[in-house]
């Protein structure tokens, strides 16, 4: 992982090089993000770079031994440690059991969340957690010499979900750290640590990824401009869901949503009756994306028409749509259209028939427009 392969987030990825560069490492540092965020990927970056044997001031080099071991994470001077369960997929208590695993699993891709790899270890439904055997066997791992970089790193992804035992045991590490030995914190609920942990590390506020950042991001990775314009506005910066809505999004949200709320100002009832028979054969997955979105655009609609225009984040096709659409409804039906969805949606997750949920919403929906 380098740098240049993460979007945006260009301030943190300047400040981290500099230090670098400066010789002014903290041995502990704390990379505060949010879920689906850019602290793991930036900690990645951050490690290649700092053993890379012919770095530049913008980046590793990415073909020099250390990076070509980073790359694959084997390089003999970079460990893990990371959240474990118990699985029939393995056997073992600590991360070492897991590790073949764990390289698979970030290789796919950085941008990760916790449940992502309890299903990738098949937990079942077990939680994840970080044993105190885990931080009892820092030392043996650190204890030696680095054996080709000139730093031996540690990176601990979820430290947050330590219990008491595993994070006393990893604070007295940080209070006598073994000499030219980094350790990189990665949470996304750094609020869960222990006061004492934090203030022995130097703090990487991490912002989310912002709507272009994810959209950049999405196009390399071929997906269409449009779907990438509506997944940027549904993920909130989070790119490991941005990576689950491409897999779900094979259809263009946008007309769906258009083509119904049409339908229903227009009381179509023969085009709602089969709007409901396709909704009912899709996943549930889908059927909530779609209701999801439809809330979205219904919120956005009501802060349009509250005069905060300016507070938007709906991508620019759809907002004609949002301009257009408030001028049909007032602010009480809105009002009443967000809490109908909301209503249908938990009919959905409580698998209430699909196709009585969303014939029912619509024609309830089609009663709210000021029709002329």
């Amino acid at each position: 992982m380098l740098f240049k392969d993460i979007p945006g987030l260009d301030n943190i990825k300047a400040t981290l090089r500099r230090s670098v560069q400066n010789s002014h490492l903290a041995h502990a540092q704390l990379f505060d993000g949010t879920a689906g965020g850019g602290g793991l990927a930036l900690a990645l970056a951050f490690s290649t770079y700092i053993n890379c044997e012919n770095r530049s001031e913008e980046d590793a080099c990415g073909v020099c031994a250390s990076c070509a071991k980073m790359n694959k994470l084997i390089h003999p001077d970079f460990h893990f440690i990371f959240p474990i369960a118990s699985s029939k997929k393995i056997e073992g208590k600590t991360s070492e059991a897991f590790l073949s695993y764990w390289r698979s699993f970030l290789l796919e891709s950085p941008y990760r969340v916790l449940p992502e790899w309890l299903d990738y270890i098949n937990a079942e439904n077990k939680q994840g957690n970080i044993a105190v055997e885990e931080a009892r066997g820092i030392l043996r791992k650190l204890s030696v010499k680095s054996y080709e970089g000139e730093y031996k790193i540690l990176l601990i992804w979820k430290p947050d979900i330590m219990n008491a035992s595993s994070s006393n045991a990893l604070l007295k590490i940080l209070e006598e750290p073994p000499y030219k030995t980094l350790f990189l914190l990665v949470s996304d609920q750094s609020d869960r640590l222990l006061t004492t942990i934090i203030s022995r590390t130097q703090r990487v506020a991490v912002p989310a990824f912002t709507d272009d950042d994810v959209r950049v991001f999405l196009k390399k990775q071929a997906v269409s401009e449009t779907i990438a314009n509506q997944i940027a506005y549904l993920c909130d910066g989070n790119l490991s869901e941005a990576l689950h809505l491409v897999k779900e999004t094979e259809d263009d949200r946008s007309g769906w949503f258009i083509e119904w709320m049409r339908s229903c100002y227009k009381y179509d009832v023969a085009y709602l009756v089969k709007a409901a028979d396709t909704f009912d054969v899709m996943n549930k997955e889908k059927q909530k994306g779609l209701l999801d979105y439809a809330l979205r655009l219904f919120r956005d609609m009501l802060v349009w028409s509250h005069g905060a225009g300016e507070l938007l984040r709906v991508p620019q096709e759809e907002l004609t749509f949002v301009q257009n659409f408030s001028k049909a409804v007032n602010m009480g039906s809105l009002e009443n259209m967000i809490q109908e969805v909301n209503v249908a949606f938990v009919h959905i997750e409580r698998n209430v028939r699909a196709k009585m949920v969303f014939l029912d919403l619509s024609l309830t929906i089609a009663h709210f427009f000021q029709r002329r």
